[in-house]
């Protein structure tokens, strides 16, 4: 499993990014890819989760805003990131999770301007 995360950058309040998490490595132990954030001088935090089945769960604070997706045949997670806020500044990780698999990818910087 090799996680690459892309898609971030400099956007303005009210805007849009997406983000793409691609493995370039075997699929057969992932059961669930989460997205996770972290914002400068704080922990890190969860942001959504996917499972094999496409059951999805996202953190109250992007509810709404942010939606997680998945191209098989692309072995591709995204992230739809609607009505950015300044808050959702931080770097964007993705996580492989399953059976004997925890695997995290570099990150991607989302900065959003006020």
């Amino acid at each position: 499993v090799q996680l690459a995360e892309s898609g971030g950058g400099l956007v303005q309040a009210g805007g849009s990014l997406r983000l793409s998490c691609t493995n370039s490595g075997d699929n057969d132990c992932i059961r669930s890819i989460t997205w996770y954030r972290q914002a400068p001088g704080k922990e890190r935090e969860f942001v959504a989760i996917i499972t094999r089945g496409r059951s999805t769960l996202y953190a109250d604070s992007v509810k709404g805003r942010f939606t997680i997706s998945e191209d098989n045949a692309k072995n591709t997670v995204y992230l739809q990131m609607n009505n950015l806020q300044p808050d959702d500044t931080a770097v964007y990780y993705c996580h492989a999770g399953g059976v004997g698999a925890d695997y995290w990818g570099q990150g991607t910087q989302v900065t959003v301007s006020s």
